[in-house]
């Protein structure tokens, strides 16, 4: 069964999308970027900003959903200049234990916003 997951506290979609998709054990969690759910306005400026906000926002879907970080089991990241990895990958890690997900990362011509980084995930629960 599908289900559709949508929070206050988290970005309302800004397109034909939903923030996630519950499918059985899974769920696939829409790529976050660094809107502020309470203004809507884009955190600007400073990657570290930006990615503790994408990260805050992906935690308040899995928490809407009954996911943790400790379910996900697949990250993609998207930066505007592959630069930017190591400050962003230090704070993503953050959120990780030794038992880190699957991810990739790559550099995209132009991201929604143009904003400087954007996350999704893929979680599990048994």
């Amino acid at each position: 069964m599908k289900e559709v997951i949508n929070t206050s506290l988290a970005p309302s979609p800004i397109g034909p999308y939903n923030q996630a998709v519950r499918a059985g054990n899974m769920l696939f969690v829409s790529g976050q970027i660094a809107i502020i759910p309470e203004t809507g306005t884009l955190v600007e400026g400073d990657i570290h900003a930006e990615t503790t906000q994408v990260m805050a926002n992906i935690e308040a879907i899995l928490k809407a959903s009954g996911f943790g970080f400790s379910d996900v089991v697949k990250t993609s990241i998207f930066l505007s200049d592959m630069g930017l990895f190591v400050e962003v990958n230090t704070i993503y890690a953050t959120y990780f234990d030794e038992n880190a997900p699957a991810r990739e990362t790559i550099a995209a011509k132009e991201l929604p916003k143009n904003v400087n980084v954007e996350i999704s995930v893929i979680a599990y629960k048994a």
